[in-house]
């Protein structure tokens, strides 16, 4: 009897542990780094939805276009210095960052709401970067759009690894998990933080302010859904097939040590794109825009000048 009690009593403190180690910290105040770059949040009403974007700068215009689970937070170190030879605009997908958020989202709606929201700017003719999830919709964009957009960057794109079993397996297992169990997990915000250690190769990088913005999105009430529901529509952007039609100048950027998606793929999409080259940056991950955000400054400022060739 003693042992047992024991036991219950070892394993009540064990629980206590996990719980007092796992149980998501209070996250601290996000959005500071636009206050810091003197951007104002500004919404937008794009194909139905409510878009959270920024706009900054003068000259010809860039579209920046983030990936799954991200926000144009990515994009908060690479940002100023393009905007000081650029229009530059980046924008929250649906179920993203500040954007509206709804229980049911398609990859399309992504397509969508980027052709809209370039239309209700006014974004006649714009150069294009996307990354991870954003670079497989910036191919459809461009794909479709041939005529609007000028140049197009593909940072650690998706695109040839959309089937559910060439995923990362922390996105198979979110797919697993049942519709609105992930909401009332008292995990996520570690579950998160071992997310942004996937993608990140330089963990220095990691900041306490980095996972802050990551997580204050993801832990919406609805939030987990709205991404399952989007990894259930994989097939609907019809990549990798339109990658093959696309013939704007492109620049294809990947960190050598991408744990998310291989940077063997660099490669394919610089086959599959007549003209492409590649640059491959070492001691880099999935996110070369954070990782090493002066060299991908640069790196867009050069393929993007008006009178690159």
């Amino acid at each position: 009897m003693k042992r047992g009690r024991l036991r219950l009593a070892l394993l009540a403190l064990v629980a206590l542990g996990a719980a007092w180690l796992f149980w998501p910290r209070p996250a601290g105040p996000t959005g500071g780094w636009m206050h810091r770059a003197g951007l104002e949040p500004r919404y937008v009403d794009a194909a139905g939805w409510r878009i959270r974007y920024v706009r900054e700068g003068q000259g010809p215009p860039l579209l920046l276009l983030h990936g799954f689970a991200s926000s144009l937070y990515t994009w908060s170190e690479v940002l100023p210095e393009l905007a000081r030879q650029h229009d530059v605009v980046a924008f929250d997908f649906p179920g993203h960052g500040g954007s509206e958020l709804r229980p049911s989202l398609a990859a399309e709606d992504l397509v969508r709401v980027t052709l809209a929201l370039v239309d209700g700017l006014g974004l006649e003719r714009f150069d294009l970067a996307g990354h991870s999830l954003g670079g497989a919709v910036a191919c459809v964009t461009a794909a479709q759009r041939p005529a609007r957009v000028r140049r197009l960057v593909l940072i650690d794109a998706a695109g040839f690894n959309l089937a559910p079993a060439d995923r990362p397996a922390i996105l198979r297992a979110l797919s697993a998990v049942p519709a609105g169990a992930m909401d009332r997990l008292p995990l996520r915000r570690p579950a998160i933080a071992l997310g942004l250690r996937q993608v990140f190769h330089d963990e220095t990088r990691l900041t306490p302010e980095r996972v802050d913005e990551y997580v204050a999105p993801l832990v919406r009430p609805g939030a987990s859904a709205a991404l399952r529901s989007l990894l259930e529509s994989r097939d609907a952007l019809g990549v990798p097939a339109l990658v093959g039609t696309l013939r704007q100048p492109t620049l294809v950027i990947w960190g050598r040590h991408d744990r998310w998606i291989d940077v063997s793929q660099a490669d394919r999409f610089a086959s599959a794109i007549p003209g492409a080259r590649t640059v491959v940056l070492e001691d880099c991950g999935h996110m070369p825009q954070e990782e090493r955000p002066a060299r991908v400054a640069q790196m867009l400022l050069e393929f993007f000048a008006p009178d690159a060739r």
